[in-house]
């Protein structure tokens, strides 16, 4: 069995924030490798958060987030179990990340099962009429794809995460990592943001008539 050196635990602890046994643990079940005790401290901690799917999930924190020029404004609700974790650091944090990536990615609903059913069927609709022809014959297998494609654009937690230049994680797996390191549930509760001007029709001045009847010119 490969050494485990302590400055190899605590490189494991700082990448995954699990405890220092389980990381111990892990790099030895490993062999030592570093990205294959990330993965299996990752589907034992996947494994314990689903035993804490029916906890209740009451306290928490706000995540606020102000686009310099103060013209877009994010809030996020990130909860968790205890007002210990609410608190801390590093989940106030990622409450802020999340804002400002529902401030830069405009997402319309938290998951698909908040998607009403009318909008997604006049999705379905429009995604048939962009159908040519010979891919309608196929459109059973064609429109799921495009389907999952609509919710990965639309759904907060289904979209990649701004702040990942890999662009493999999503907003669920940084959910899903901070219940990890803080070993309790951890949910979106609501999140809503603010444009200004949106929604309202603007009118578009012509200056050069404005100035022209302002001096009683023709």
């Amino acid at each position: 069995m490969a050494e485990i050196s302590a400055e190899l635990v605590k490189k494991l602890r700082d990448r995954t924030g699990a405890g220092m046994m389980d990381c111990k643990k892990a790099l030895a079940e490993s062999g030592g490798d570093m990205e294959v005790a990330i993965e299996n401290l990752r589907k034992k901690g996947l494994k314990d958060l689903s035993k804490r799917a029916g906890k209740v999930a009451a306290e928490g924190t706000i995540g606020v987030y102000v686009h310099p020029g103060d013209q877009i404004v994010a809030l996020v609700e990130l909860n968790c179990e205890t007002d210990f974790v609410a608190r801390g650091v590093e989940f106030k944090e990622a409450a802020r990340e999340v804002a400002m990536h529902v401030a830069a990615m405009r997402p319309l609903y938290l998951d698909a099962e908040e998607v009403p059913a009318q909008v997604l069927e006049k999705e379905k609709e429009i995604l048939l009429e962009q159908l040519d022809p010979a891919q309608r014959s196929k459109a059973d297998k064609i429109l799921p794809g495009k389907v999952e494609k609509f919710y990965s654009d639309t759904c907060l937690l289904r979209q990649n995460f701004v702040k990942d230049d890999s662009g493999k994680k999503t907003v669920k797996d940084v959910i899903d990592e901070l219940a990890m390191k803080t070993g309790e549930k951890v949910k979106i509760g609501r999140f809503q943001r603010f444009e200004v001007g949106e929604g309202v029709e603007k009118t578009v001045s012509n200056l050069a008539a404005e100035v022209a009847a302002m001096t009683g010119s023709n």
